[in-house]
């Protein structure tokens, strides 16, 4: 989740660590389980999750519970945390030359400094079922041809909207332009409806918005060869803050939206959930968490994809997002792996079912049933161009400057060539 969507902070001294504080007896690609062994011959590990929040509340224990009946010499200590917190412990927990045996990953660039300390174990020769994956989804988790994450969900990003709302305001199609957005924006406001949601507390469903308009004005060419340059001032870059200033000054969000987060009581998704605010821009988790931090808008719910900017080289068809995935400690147990391919392979008729998440398994697309989650999932298959969340896709350092100078964009605080130039500046000291 976030996606966000996801830690997005740096990982201290981490990259100097060559090898793990604990002693790790057995490495998981030699098929032992390490200290994870007990006296007994018991297997017990440690899964850590951000599922907190339905249907993942319900559906992630009733999985491990089915798992662990069925192997009752194996025991999983489970802790879910909710999205900050999960990552906040994470880097806590990993500067301390630790990490959990499972734990919940969104690959990119923070997976890669945690691969590069050594701290991840290599899955590329242990993964025989990984064909049966789609390319899309284990894409944010292959580094240097190698497999370092196991992908339960995939994604993108785009306007969930109450179609209620957009009807009162007299908007009878959703918006394909930014120009036409605004416009909207316009409509909404003048009927006395809140436009948009926002979690501005958290800041990273704020640089949803950044992303994508940088992605329609300079191009994903531009945003994948700024993370070679480190130079993020591109003429693009900061038109993107422009358009974004634009629809900051039209004041789409709701009150006290600053403060507000995402899944919590009153946050962005229940005031979507609860009819007080006509869209929200966030993953394909959005609706479940709506629905769970608010109300289901049933039929009124829809969903449009991220408007094109007239005069920008980007286009319609090029998306952004990502999915959830697990990784591995270095010498965790191999009965942890086993417990993956279980979730995945064989639950996700059932992730599916849970109308929360989207398929990850080749040919699974057919079992959905929304039609919301068919929009997104045939978008993602027309999709000409991916693009990982940017505070998961570049180094922890970088990312988290993205989300910080963007929320003060939003704040007011900060110009649109300040955010690209705090950015670069991150970037070159990452």
């Amino acid at each position: 989740m976030a996606s966000t969507l996801p830690s997005r902070r740096s990982f201290l001294a981490l990259a100097g660590m060559t090898t793990l504080s604990v002693a790790l007896t057995t490495a998981c690609g030699s098929g032992g389980s390490g200290g994870n062994l007990s006296a007994d011959g018991k297997v017990t590990f440690d899964w850590w999750n951000i599922a907190t929040t339905e249907p993942g509340k319900s559906l992630f224990p009733e999985i491990s519970t089915a798992y662990t009946k069925a192997h009752p010499k194996i025991a999983i200590n489970t802790t879910s945390l909710e999205n900050e917190a999960f990552k906040s412990k994470l880097t806590a927990t990993t500067s301390s030359g630790k990490l959990p045996d499972v734990y919940q990953t969104w690959g990119g660039g923070v997976l890669k400094q945690q691969v590069d300390a050594g701290l991840v174990e290599d899955l590329a020769d242990l993964m025989d079922w990984s064909s049966q994956l789609t390319p899309v989804s284990l894409s944010a988790y292959q580094i240097d041809g190698r497999i370092y994450g196991v992908p339960y969900d995939i994604g993108m990003v785009g306007f969930w909207y109450n179609k209620k709302l957009f009807a009162k305001a007299g908007i009878t199609t959703p918006p394909a332009t930014w120009a036409a957005f605004l416009a909207d924006v316009r409509k909404l406001k003048a009927a006395g409806i809140t436009p948009i949601a926002l979690a501005g507390k958290e800041k990273w469903p704020g640089h949803y918005y950044w992303a994508y308009l940088a992605m329609r004005v300079a191009g994903l060419p531009a945003l994948q060869k700024a993370a070679t340059t480190k130079d993020f001032t591109d003429p693009g870059f900061v038109e993107a803050g422009v358009h974004l200033k634009e629809l900051v000054d039209l004041q789409p969000f709701q009150p006290g939206f600053l403060g507000a987060g995402y899944a919590t009581p009153g946050g962005q998704a229940a005031t979507v959930g609860n009819g007080k605010a006509a869209m929200e821009l966030m993953g394909q988790w959005g609706p479940s968490v709506q629905k769970d931090a608010g109300a289901d808008l049933g039929a009124d719910l829809g969903f449009f994809p991220f408007p094109t900017v007239d005069g920008g080289v980007g286009q319609a068809t090029e998306v952004f997002g990502g999915g959830g995935g697990f990784a591995l400690r270095k010498g965790a147990p191999k009965e942890a792996l086993e417990f993956l391919k279980f979730f995945v392979l064989e639950n996700e008729s059932k992730l599916l079912a849970s109308n929360g998440y989207l398929p990850v398994v080749k040919g699974a697309e057919s079992q959905l049933t929304d039609a919301n989650k068919k929009v997104v999932a045939e978008s993602l298959v027309k999709a000409t161009g991916f693009q990982l969340f940017l505070d998961q896709a570049y180094p922890p350092a970088v990312g988290q400057e993205v989300n910080d100078s963007v929320a003060d964009l939003i704040a007011g605080k900060k110009t649109p060539e300040q955010v690209t130039a705090s950015i670069t500046e991150a970037a070159k000291s990452a």
